[in-house]
Formats: structure tokens, sequence, C-alpha cells
């Protein structure tokens, strides 16, 4: 196998950033693609392109221009039909064109995990406006989630506790979607224990999972992740057994290599699919400490055929996120030596290097590893809280 690989990533986030260190440190040359210039991800790959990826002449041509081995999507707005066309043309889309059209929208991959798989999904419907969206959460019930069926970090998603707030949800959802389908889900709140994400690796050899990761949201975005968190050994063989089986679905006409987020709901011993990602996850950065292969080396390894472990472990750790409060173009970070000051087994901080910050962005996070997971988690929002972002202006 050829091992110097061309690889062209599609979104340049933090994500992004670690996949291209993970992929570069395997001999890999990688083009950091985004919206705007100086994206994370761009900073340690060795070329980048700046447009639109829901531009899909702007996202040829530079599929033409560079000709990749591999192309990486990290975000979700992408103009998917081009991607469907590439392949068909013979270009490796990883993990494949079908897994990136089914999970660009909320609404086509539950109904394959619902509909064609038989999962244990929670009771759903689709909405375009807002009498739709009244009928709908006439058939979920009180209270429901609207979000919608294409976003990211769960920007748009809202909690409704009965009628009156049906208005302001859709017009959130609809404030905050992504693409040109306006279009919402509508479903039945899960009254969970917790929530996980199972983090599944399709590779050469087979199927490999991660320790559970469980995380905490607010504004339907991760806050904190901790690995492992406590399952029952029946309720992690449901959860892995629905995993491997959607992400088999995904596979399409290309391998279909790669990591997989793959979220749940937990309720005693029943485990509810809620979302998936065919990419790293963001409650995965957990594993930048708590794993020595992370799961950006996992996803390098992954799609660029080289040898997985068929085994993962994972010592106590967490994540803690720190956040911009506001816009701006000139700022720095202060109390990061008090950060790492914490005391625990390892205790780390990563900046994203986002030129610009906006109220609730994610500009870095911290790290811990200890005894436990939750004394973990206290070390890592410890950790997060010393962190503090300085305005310039």
């Amino acid at each position: 196998m050829a091992f110097t690989q061309k690889i062209l990533l599609l979104g340049s986030g933090e994500l992004g950033r670690e996949f291209v260190i993970s992929a570069k440190r395997l001999g890999a040359y990688v083009i950091a693609c985004d919206a705007y210039d100086d994206a994370p991800a761009m900073q340690v790959a060795d070329a980048r392109e700046v447009f639109s990826m829901l531009d899909g002449e702007a996202l040829r041509r530079v599929v033409e221009t560079h000709q990749p081995d591999l192309i990486v999507p990290e975000i979700e707005a992408i103009r998917t039909e081009v991607l469907g066309e590439l392949e068909s043309e013979g270009f490796n889309i990883v993990p494949s064109a079908r897994a990136t059209q089914l999970t660009m929208n909320r609404d086509r991959i539950r109904d394959v995990a619902a509909q064609e798989l038989g999962l244990t999904t929670s009771i759903y419907r689709y909405a375009e406006n807002l009498e739709e969206v009244r009928a709908a959460a006439g058939r979920t019930g009180f209270p429901c989630v609207i979000k919608p069926v294409m976003s990211s970090s769960g920007k748009g998603q809202s909690k409704v506790d009965d009628a009156s707030g049906l208005q302001e949800a859709w017009d959130y959802a609809v404030a905050n979607m992504r693409g040109d389908r306006i279009r919402v889900i509508v479903e039945q709140f899960i009254d969970f224990d917790y929530e996980i994400t199972l983090l599944t690796v399709r590779h050469a050899g087979g199927i490999t999972f991660c320790p559970a990761i469980g995380h905490r949201q607010e504004r339907g975005d991760y806050q904190e992740s901790w690995q492992p968190t406590p399952m029952s050994n029946a309720a992690i063989a449901k959860a892995q057994e629905m995993a491997a089986k959607v992400v088999e679905a995904l596979k399409g006409e290309g391998r279909g290599w790669g990591l997989f987020g793959v979220e749940f709901f937990v309720k005693g011993e029943e485990v509810i699919f809620s979302e998936l990602s065919p990419r790293p996850h963001d409650t995965g950065m957990v594993t930048l400490i708590s794993q020595d292969l992370t799961e950006f080396d996992l996803h390098a390894r992954a799609i660029m055929g080289l040898p997985v472990p068929d085994e993962i472990k994972a010592r106590p750790s967490a994540s803690a996120v720190v956040l911009a409060d506001r816009e701006s173009a000139s700022f720095t970070f202060e109390g990061v030596a008090d950060a790492l000051s914490e005391q625990g087994d390892i205790v780390d901080v990563r900046i994203f290097g986002k030129p610009t910050t906006r109220p609730y962005r994610r500009m870095a996070v911290a790290l811990a590893s200890a005894a436990d997971a939750d004394e973990a988690r206290a070390i890592a929002k410890r950790a997060a809280d010393a962190v503090r972002i300085a305005y310039r202006d």
C-alpha cells in the first residue's frame, strides 16, 4: 500500500486540526479546506483552500485540482450529491458518499436507523412549517425536542415543555439551521439516566469499539465529557450491536472505513439510538488524554487502511470546554498556567487557534486524568474555568 497519501480535508475546525496532526504523523499530505481562512486545521496542514463546501462547482474544482487519494469530510454542510458523483468517478470518500449523504440530515439517518434497521429510537415526526410542528408535537407529546434536520454542534435545538413554546422553538431552529432545507425533527423527550457516545471504528480488520464516553450538553452543545462511563454489560452489548448495524449500513459503494461517533440515550438497561456522525466526535476530545490512540489516530489509521487494535482501553479522564462570550477578532488567553497547575494524574489544555470569537464558541478544551472519572471531571472543570479569554477590542 502506498504510504504517502494525499488527503483533502473538508472542514478545518478543532477536530480537523487534531486529525491533521494524526494523519501527518503517518506521512499523509493534507490540504485543509474551509469557508474562512486560517481555520485551526489550516494552521498545521500542508496546504489550504478557502471556499464554501455548499458550492458544488467550487468543491469539484478543488478535488480535480488536487486529485486526492482520500476526501475526508469534517463537517455536515457539504454538497453531498457532488461527493456521490466523485465517488462514482473513482474518488475515495471517507467513509462513503452514502454516509455523508445520510448523516448530513438528521431525517435521513433517523429513517435508516428506525425504519430500515429497526433500532430503538424516540417517537419522532418531521415538520416544514409551524402548523406541522404543532401537529408533530401532538404525536410526540410534551416535553419534546425540536431541532433542525441539518445543523452542527447542537445549534438550533431546544426543549419544549408545552404548546406555548412551539413558536419560539421553531423560529430558533430555522434561524440556526444549515443548508437550504427548512425542516425540523420533533421528537419525544427521553427522560434518560445518561447519554453516551460510542466511538466505533470500522477498518480493514473489522469493527473496534472504544469505551463509552459520557457527556453533558447545554444548548444542544457538548460542555464536558468523560471516559469510561459506567454501564452494565447488557447495555454495552446493546449499544455495540446497534452501532455495528448502523455503521455497516452506511458503507454504500465506498470502503466504509473510519471512526463514527454513535450517540445513545440510556435508561436502565434500555439503549435508545439518538444520532451518528461519520467522523471524530466533539465529545471524543477526551480521548486526547484517556486513550493511547486518540479518536483522531484511530480515524487516520482506519481510513488509510492501517491496522487498528481489536481492543481499546481508557484511563479515567475528562474534558471540559472553554467558551467565548462575545464577538472579537482581537483577544488572547489568560490563566493557562493556573489551569496546568491543577493536580491530577495528567492535566492539559488545548487551545484551538480560532481567529475569532463569538458567544458560546468553543475556543479551547481542558483535559484531566485521575483515579476515577468523577475526580477527573472536577479537575477538568476547574482547569477550564481557570482559562480566561482577554478581549482587546
